[in-house]
């Protein structure tokens, strides 16, 4: 498999676990309901996405963020919990130390500032999770004014590559918007929309947009299954589409969860985006249904998730494994239980998930 792939087996469109037929399936019923000012959605598997259906699932994109609450900073109504960090330490490394590969973690208590990591400053393969840096480009440019997220975007055939995603399939000429792709990068990780939005803003500004937050290993190093567009080969080479630390890629999501990635209202609604990620198999699979802003990455050896969760107090979570062992494409796969795992205690060490609040 080529380093640079971002997503691998074809067709799968974040159903990672349906044969590679070509066939064009979603994970996510576009079909919405709110729920306390929140837009939900329905999960299905092995949905053929119809013409009518990506029509919803952009007119979905529309109406799920004009509920991104403008502002950051802390709106839960529960106390805060102050974790018992030691124990949750040793009981993430007993985990990461039984695991066949190499695992990374970076933890942040927004509320209380406490801070925990394993290899938290060791670079990783990203897989899509570098998705979240050129997420973040984007609103920064939109900010500045030199980008719309209505600008078009014009899909043609030489753009369309394999794997997550849905623009592969559809009909050479059509129109796209920014924020079309850029919803469609972050919540099904389409590879060719990342590749859309690589080729309007360039792959230099995504470096120099994380520079400008500290994030010097941050690096976005080509478009998805095209090396031959790296600006960084030895990097590409070694890392594949993206390399990033646990540390760096937490304190992303850290600055997002405080407004200070690009802005309060861009931020805000960057994470609604992320909060219709739809992969739950990993750090989100023993979380009790936590509302979550997260963004994943898969490759045969390698899996990474980052996850803003809204429990009690706010969680900023990074788990990047790395040189895996068990390359199945399976549910059970070794890095994903690991994962699951790990996800499990974080949540419960800060209190579980906290009861929905009262109607009215």
């Amino acid at each position: 498999m080529g380093a640079a792939a971002a997503d691998l087996r074809p067709g799968a469109l974040r159903n990672l676990y349906s044969p590679p037929t070509g066939k064009l399936l979603i994970v996510t019923d576009p079909q919405t309901r709110i729920e306390r000012g929140t837009c939900m959605r329905t999960p299905t598997i092995g949905r053929r996405l119809t013409p009518r259906h990506f029509l919803l699932l952009l007119g979905t994109a529309f109406a799920c963020s004009a509920f991104a609450q403008p502002g950051a900073g802390r709106q839960s109504l529960h106390p805060v919990v102050h974790a018992d960090t030691t124990a949750l330490r040793h009981t993430l490394d007993s985990i990461a130390d039984t695991h066949k590969g190499v695992v990374g973690y970076s933890v942040i208590d927004l509320e209380t500032g406490e801070r925990l990591s394993r290899r938290g400053d060791e670079t990783f393969p990203t897989a899509s999770l570098i998705k979240v840096s050129i997420l973040v480009t984007i609103y920064d440019l939109v900010a500045k004014g030199q980008l719309s997220l209505d600008d078009p975007l014009t899909v043609l055939k030489i753009d369309q590559v394999p794997g997550s995603g849905v623009i592969q399939y559809l009909h050479n000429g059509t129109i796209l918007t920014v924020h079309d792709a850029a919803w469609l990068m972050s919540t099904i990780s389409d590879n060719t929309a990342a590749n859309l939005l690589l080729d309007r803003i360039i792959i230099r500004r995504v470096w120099a947009k994380m520079d400008s937050l500290g994030l010097h290993h941050t690096r976005v190093h080509s478009k998805t299954f095209l090396r031959n567009s790296s600006v960084a080969m030895d990097s590409s080479v070694k890392y594949g589409f993206g390399v990033t630390t646990p540390n760096e890629m937490a304190h992303l999501f850290e600055l997002m969860a405080q407004g200070k990635a690009v802005n309060s209202a861009a931020d805000s609604a960057m994470l609604d985006i992320l909060e219709h990620n739809t992969t739950d198999f990993m750090l989100q699979r023993y979380a009790g249904g936590a509302r979550a802003a997260h963004k994943d990455g898969e490759t045969n050896e390698v899996r990474t998730e980052c996850t803003l969760w809204y429990l009690r107090n706010r969680i900023v979570a990074c788990v990047m494994t790395k040189e895996n062992k068990d390359q199945r494409w399976i549910l059970d796969n070794e890095a994903q239980l690991t994962m699951a795992n790990m996800g499990a205690a974080i949540i419960a060490a800060f209190g579980g998930v906290p009861p929905a609040p009262p109607e009215g």
